[in-house]
């Protein structure tokens, strides 16, 4: 718990006054929701870093694991405590700040979008199966693992894979 501590203090280090702003519009009205968020982003890493140890914290098939997972994690819990549709906004605006707020690559970025894309999709898919207060992590873990033996390399920022989750070449 200390090293994720130190992380996220460090995180927050790297944010100017602006993103630390804008960061904070997203949490306050929100701070269930939040809470949830920064539980689901840190399960999803320690996940990751459990089955992709080489790849979660660059552009590889793990990374692409864990940005689907993550959106996963965060869908479900919030849709514990709220409907679907809230979950989902909530779920968009967190994940698209975080590439605003840690830019990166134009192709890491499309690359880091479509696979949270993927994950939303995935819950969005399974929720009319399942009551959403019964979903598991381990729904999506399975599901996800099938969808890296299918991954696609992203090469360009024209492609699309439609639900594939994509990865850049190492």
């Amino acid at each position: 718990m200390r090293r994720i501590a130190r992380i996220l203090l460090n995180t927050l280090r790297t944010l100017s006054f602006r993103k630390i702003l804008r960061l904070l519009r997203l949490a306050l009205p929100h701070p269930l929701f939040s809470l949830l968020g920064f539980y689901a982003t840190v399960k999803s890493f320690m996940l990751a870093q459990k089955h992709f140890p080489e790849t979660n914290a660059n552009s590889g098939i793990g990374n692409a694991y864990r940005h689907a997972l993550w959106t996963c994690l965060i869908m479900m819990y919030c849709c514990k405590i709220s409907s679907p549709h809230k979950a989902l906004d909530f779920c968009k605006k967190m994940t698209d700040l975080h590439e605003e707020l840690f830019p990166n690559e134009p192709l890491e970025k499309k690359m880091d979008l479509h696979n949270n894309q993927v994950g939303m999709d995935l819950f969005m898919e399974l929720l009319p199966g399942i009551h959403r207060q019964f979903f598991e992590t381990n729904f999506f873990v399975e599901k996800l693992f099938v969808k890296t033996k299918t991954a696609k390399i992203l090469t360009n920022l024209e492609d699309n894979f439609e639900s594939d989750l994509v990865y850049l070449k190492q």
